[in-house]
Parts: C-alpha cells; sequence; structure tokens
C-alpha cells in the first residue's frame, strides 16, 4: 500500500467503524468461539510475498471478529468499562497518524504543553487542590508502580536506586484486601516482596480499611523492626466499589510519615460530579492519586491521570539523564518521560482534549450520574425479587448479587450460563469467601433500556 490507495482505505475502515457500533446489540457481546478456533486459522508461516488489503479484511472479518468480546457493547456489564468515545477514536487516528515520540518536550513540545493542561483540566473537574500535577501513565498499574517506587526509595533516603535492597531494612506497605492485584505486582517489581504487603482488615458498608488496625500494623512493624514505607488506599475497589475511609487512613498514615497513594482507577472519574466526592473525603491529604478516563469518561485506552503533590519526589526517583536526553538551551521544561517508568511516550493528551471540549463536563457527568441511577434501579428490581439477594450496595453504578440460598458452584454456573447465553456479560468476584455475581454499568453508549434489558435476562436466567 502506498500514500495514493491510504485514504480510500481509510474511509472504508471509517465506515466499517461506524457500522460496527451501530449494529453492536446485535452481536452476542462475549466471544463465543473455544480455544485454539483462531490460532488454527492462521497459516503457521510468515508471507513472502505482499497480499491485498482486500484479502487481508476479508480474514479480519472471518477469522477476526468471531474471537472478539465487545467492549463498547451497551450490554457489557462486566469488569469496568474501557470505552472509546468518537472524539476520541479519531483523536487516536490523528496521533496514529504522526507517530511522534513524546518522551520529551523537544521532541514534541505540543504534546508534553497539551498533557500539562489536560491534567489541570482534570484535576478542576475531580476537585483536587492546585497543589497536584498531572502525567498520563498508560494504565494505573503504572502508577501504583510508581508510587510504590517513590515510597520506597522515601523510606530509604533515595537510596535504594543506588545501593540495591539487599542489606536495607524491610520495608512495609499497607493496604486492605479490597485493593487490586496491581498493587500486589507492583509490590513485587519494587523488590519489597509479597509477605511484606500487610492487609489490613476492612470495616463498615463501604469495606473501608480499619484504621484502627491500620496504626497497629504499623506500631507491631516499627517495634519488629521493620521500616513501613506507604499505604496504598482505594475509592472504588475492583470486586465491590469498596472505599477507604481516607480521612483516617491518611491521618495515620502522616503520624508515621508514611506515603499515601489512592487508588481509584475507576471511581476516580465519578468524582466530575460533586454529589459523589463523599467516597473520597480526604482525598486532598494524599501524595498520589491515580484514576482512568478510558475507563468511565469515553477516553480510549490507555489513558491512565496519575496526580502527584510533590513531583520532585517522583522524578527523583525515575528520571535518567544521559546527555542524549537533554535539551540544552531551555531550563523548566517538562520531560514526562521523567514522570513513568517507560522512556517511551504516545500523546494520549490529544484524545482527552477531543473528549472534553466535544462533551464538556456537564454532558459526561450527565452520563455517569444516569449509570449510577440506573443501577441503584436495577438493584431494587433484584432485591424485590425472592431469588436473588443484594450482597453489596451499589457504590457509584457497581453492586453485587447472588441466587438465594444456592452454593459456589450454582454462582458460577449463573454467571457461565449468563455469559455462553450472549445477550449480556458478567463477571464474579468473591465477597467474606462466598461467590458473588458483579454488576456495574459504564458503558459510553449504555442507555436505561440495555440496562432494563439486563435486568430480564438476570431474572429469566436465574429463574431457570
Amino acid at each position: 500500500m502506498d500514500w495514493d490507495d491510504f485514504p480510500g482505505w481509510g474511509a472504508k475502515i471509517s465506515e466499517w467503524a461506524a457500522e460496527y457500533h451501530r449494529t453492536l446489540r446485535d452481536r452476542p457481546v462475549r466471544a463465543q468461539t473455544k480455544p485454539g478456533d483462531i490460532a488454527a486459522q492462521l497459516p503457521v508461516s510468515p508471507p513472502e510475498g505482499p497480499e491485498g488489503m482486500h484479502a487481508i479484511l476479508d480474514d479480519f472479518e472471518r477469522i477476526v471478529m468471531p474471537g472478539m468480546t465487545h467492549w463498547q457493547h451497551p450490554r457489557f456489564f462486566a469488569y469496568f468499562p474501557a470505552n472509546a468515545a468518537p472524539p476520541s477514536m479519531l483523536a487516536e487516528m490523528l496521533v496514529s497518524t504522526l507517530a511522534a515520540q513524546c518522551m520529551l518536550w523537544q521532541t514534541s513540545p505540543a504534546a508534553t504543553e497539551m498533557e500539562t493542561r489536560m491534567l489541570d483540566w482534570l484535576r478542576q473537574a475531580i476537585g483536587l487542590p492546585e497543589r497536584f500535577a498531572g502525567v498520563i501513565q498508560d494504565s494505573a498499574s503504572s502508577a501504583t508502580l510508581a508510587a510504590v517506587l517513590t515510597m520506597r526509595e522515601r523510606a530509604l533516603g533515595w537510596q535504594g536506586n543506588v545501593e540495591g535492597l539487599s542489606g536495607m531494612p524491610r520495608l512495609r506497605v499497607y493496604a486492605s484486601a479490597e485493593v487490586h492485584s496491581s498493587v500486589d505486582r507492583a509490590i513485587w517489581v519494587a523488590g519489597i516482596g509479597q509477605e511484606n504487603l500487610i492487609r489490613v482488615p476492612v470495616a463498615g458498608p463501604l469495606r473501608g480499611m480499619d484504621a484502627a488496625a491500620l496504626e497497629a500494623a504499623i506500631v507491631a512493624d516499627i517495634a519488629a523492626g521493620h521500616r513501613p514505607a506507604g499505604v496504598v488506599a482505594c475509592t472504588g475497589g475492583t470486586g465491590t466499589g469498596a472505599c477507604d475511609d481516607l480521612q483516617a487512613v491518611i491521618s495515620v498514615a502522616k503520624r508515621h510519615g508514611l506515603y499515601v497513594h489512592v487508588d481509584a482507577a475507576w471511581a476516580g472519574a465519578a468524582m466530575i460530579c460533586p454529589e459523589f466526592r463523599t467516597l473520597w473525603t480526604g482525598v486532598e491529604g494524599a501524595d498520589s492519586v491515580v484514576f482512568n478516563p478510558h475507563k468511565w469518561l469515553g477516553a480510549q485506552f490507555d489513558c491512565s491521570a496519575h496526580f502527584v503533590a510533590e513531583p520532585e519526589s517522583l522524578v527523583r526517583t525515575l528520571a535518567i539523564q544521559p546527555e542524549y536526553l537533554k535539551t540544552h538551551g531551555h531550563d523548566g521544561l517538562i520531560n514526562y518521560s521523567e514522570w513513568s517508568v517507560p522512556l517511551g511516550r504516545r500523546f494520549r493528551a490529544l484524545k482527552l482534549w477531543f473528549l472534553l471540549r466535544s462533551y464538556g463536563l456537564e454532558g459526561l457527568r450527565t452520563r455517569l450520574r444516569n449509570h449510577v441511577a440506573w443501577s441503584r434501579a436495577l438493584a431494587g428490581r433484584l432485591r424485590a425479587d425472592p431469588v436473588f439477594e443484594i450482597v453489596t450496595e451499589p457504590v457509584l453504578s457497581l453492586f453485587t448479587f447472588r441466587l438465594a440460598g444456592r452454593d459456589d458452584a450454582a454462582q458460577l454456573a449463573f454467571v457461565n450460563r449468563v455469559n455462553d447465553d450472549g445477550r449480556i456479560y458478567l463477571t464474579q468476584t468473591k465477597v467474606d469467601g462466598r461467590m458473588v455475581v458483579r454488576f456495574q454499568v459504564g458503558q459510553f453508549d449504555a442507555t436505561e433500556e440495555d440496562v432494563l434489558f439486563a435486568g430480564d435476562v438476570i431474572r429469566e436466567l436465574g429463574a431457570a
């Protein structure tokens, strides 16, 4: 293909994309293929000569599409959404066309300066104080790793990167069992070790970290000669939407000089609505906060907003400046590659610019408020049906339920029956050791009718 052919094929793919989204409700949400079905249709060796785009796109439809789970489906109620609103997709087309490597200010000044401004727009939108500065990471996992590395270095007097961890005091990091598994992985990668991730018990209807138990764990570790390094708190945990009492947790942490990172990967988007901010009261005292605009705000994956109260600590942890990465003749520039683990960076801020301008904050608030209202209404319907029991009450648009009086095997069989049916998509989790079914509303184009339809499918298959 050459650039003369490119516009025609680009137009065909754009038309295909629009039709795909218009007809998504006609497709099963989850892929209906069996393991190995797709691989069996792919040649074992690469082609020696060129093939035409007609043939490639025909094979895309024939081979690839049957094996896709449709994350943009309006009846996708599993996990959390990974949205891709139309303006965000158009921005990504431009980003792919430019194909810039935005690691330094000088390698694409517009990308750096727009990232600074877009993160400040988001900071204002979710109500964080002006002292927070932001950077776009690929995912909340990367932001959490950066936070854990920073708390490690701060606790070791900035000597971990220099001397290694051998011979250093045993570091401790504290979190509840409700935090995402990316916290465990960050602990591994940072060299702290799984045994030093201390699980603090939860309490209350929001399943938040028990601040008194956190205090006791820190005091016990200090007495044992360990060195507490930080706390990873959560707002809107993946399983049930658990929310720590940030005011209480941060108060304990600060009393002992610990770094606090708040993982609000899903729920942070809801903070554009002031009435939901009670879920993270006290967040202004955190050292860092992350949320994913690619989950609930409509920004195409990947786009994770990582806010830090003291950027100097993050940069001190991650920055490396060989001569070939220096920008001479300009002082005070931000090079965002020094704020993240990867050196390479995509121009992710452009899709935020397109998205926020296309919908405005009020347009996005309306979507989120609808999702919350529709989810709560469905929880009420299921509560009134004796076939079901509500296990955890709605936190924003997420709640969990069970088939009443049935064992864990029955719950898992029900989830599989729903997903094999194909009309909607759900996932499971465990609450206090019991298997439950998760339901969350968050797909960008979901309507009230889609949520009502989900309720009908759940009740139909539950009664069976």
